[in-house]
This record gives C-alpha cells, structure tokens and sequence, in this order.
C-alpha cells in the first residue's frame, strides 16, 4: 500500500492515543473521523491521478478536508479542558 499523506496519526503526532480513545467513547468523534479518512483517501487517489477529476472538485475537497481537520482539532482542544 502506498502512503497517504495527511493521516491523523501524522497530523496529531501526539495524540495518536486520545484520538483513538475518543473514537471509541464519542460516536460523533468517530464519524468526524471517519469523514476526514474517506476525504483523504480520495484526495490522495486524485492527486496520483488514479481517479482523475477537475481542479474544482479536489479543490472542493481540499477545503472539506481543512474543516474536518480544524473540528478534529477543536474536539481534541475541547477534551483537554
């Protein structure tokens, strides 16, 4: 398997282990998260061109991908209160 970039685990280096504590504790946290692997996956099958698409549509994505990544971000803020 390739690597694909912008995994959580790369981009939370250090809170591989509360991300995978909240996935089991909090559903939602678990379907953001979800969310944000699915986004990512296809942004990295379009930038190796194995799913070729328009400039729009990874740039749509792009930007879901910042926002996801932001609310995970928030959430993990909101836990360490």
């Amino acid at each position: 398997m390739s690597h694909v970039p912008h995994e959580l685990a790369e981009e939370f280096p250090a809170q591989a282990e509360r991300i995978q504590a909240l996935k089991l504790a909090d559903q939602r946290f678990a379907a953001l998260v979800e969310r944000y692997h699915t986004v990512n996956r296809a942004l990295h099958r379009m930038e190796e061109r194995i799913e070729p698409v328009s400039e729009s549509t990874e740039r749509t994505l792009r930007r879901e991908r910042l926002h996801l990544k932001d609310e995970v971000s928030r959430a993990l803020e909101a836990q360490a209160v």
